[in-house]
């Protein structure tokens, strides 16, 4: 019997550049439309070297920063394989979530390890400046300072979280361990079977299928996905930046692996959220007969994802209202409006 391919092994490799200066992360970089490994990146943080040395090394340099305060944790069995997902009928989920504490958990994490079989443990996206007062000093990325970034860290042992996207961009940098990114462009929602939007592990939908072991029978169109894919394997000190929207698998393939990531909105902060809209969409478009949604759609095109000014020329700029120029008191007014409607 012939040696079983995986599916990274028919991906290619995300394009890695190397020797950019943390502290001066170029608009090109930050700018792009494609994932990008930044080779080394913040291979000086403290952090980084701690973690070089043995898994309780960094334990113990994150404990230093501890403010105690209670955070989440997933525990999934062992049999799942590291699999955070769904259970068989996505009514609840294969782990359980338990508040705790960061000196616990890592309690919990050493013990586990010793396990023949060990469970999979996890701690989500945790502001790092909650939760590690003081860890950003020396281990920070300052050039990203003027887009006031949402910092976070991820802990985990080997576990596996299903592709979803995120709307923010994100600069990742590992710091402990390593992890693989199996990356999708956002267009690739079709092929990737897309599961609940109201029912999520952790807040964003996921892609239903296994990566390790893909069924073809049940998601036939995954096979175009994989042409697409790009692989992203980052060792300590590496980071990758993810453009806005695209689909990501993400694996800790290391006994102690953490994640810091950096997310910014590339748009004014008084803007509303985009998945409002898709919602909204749902609840008055989805249904509608045929030729109102065509309708619809060409009303879209007109002022949402086709804008052009010259449409607008025949309206005095004095009464264009909602359809002035973005700004602030235009954000205000749209709200305005739509919570008049809503609770009408």
């Amino acid at each position: 019997m012939g040696k079983t391919i995986s599916i990274y092994e028919l991906m290619n490799n995300a394009e890695v550049i190397e020797g950019v200066n943390p502290n001066d992360i170029s608009e090109e970089i930050l700018s792009a439309n494609k994932p990008i490994i930044l080779k080394g990146l913040v291979s000086d943080w403290p952090m980084v070297q701690k973690s070089q040395s043995s898994t309780r090394a960094a334990m113990d340099y994150l404990a230093e920063f501890d403010s105690g305060m209670t955070i989440g944790a997933g525990f999934l069995p062992s049999h799942f394989a590291g699999r955070l997902f769904y259970n068989d009928d996505l009514s609840g989920f294969n782990f359980d979530r338990v508040n705790t504490t960061l000196a616990d958990f890592f309690t919990h994490f050493i013990g586990n390890i010793e396990s023949a079989n060990p469970n999979g443990m996890y701690v989500g996206s945790t502001h790092v400046d909650k939760l590690l007062p003081g860890f950003r000093k020396n281990n920070d990325l300052a050039s990203l300072s003027d887009k006031k970034p949402l910092v976070s860290i991820w802990l985990s042992n080997r576990t596996r979280i299903s592709a979803h996207h995120d709307v923010p961009s994100n600069i990742a940098c590992c710091v402990s361990g390593k992890r693989r990114f199996t990356l999708f462009p956002p267009e690739q929602i079709e092929n990737l079977y897309i599961g609940p939007l109201d029912n999520t592990p952790a807040g964003q939908a996921i892609s239903l299928v296994d990566f390790n072991e893909p069924d073809f029978d049940k998601f036939p169109k995954f096979k175009q996905a994989i042409e697409t894919g790009i692989v992203a394997e980052l060792s300590p000190g590496d980071a990758l930046f993810l453009p806005s929207m695209w689909w990501h698998h993400v694996e800790g393939l290391g006994e102690f692996n953490v994640l810091v990531n950096y997310w910014w909105q590339n748009n004014p902060a008084y803007m509303g959220a985009p998945m409002d809209a898709l919602f909204h969409a749902l609840l008055n478009i989805k249904n509608l007969p045929e030729a109102e949604r065509i309708a619809w759609k060409a009303m879209f095109d007109h002022y949402v994802f086709e804008p052009n000014d010259s449409n607008l020329d025949h309206i005095p700029k004095t009464q264009l209202g909602i359809l002035d120029s973005d700004s602030e008191m235009t954000a205000r007014r749209i709200r305005s409006l739509l919570l008049n409607k809503l609770n009408r």
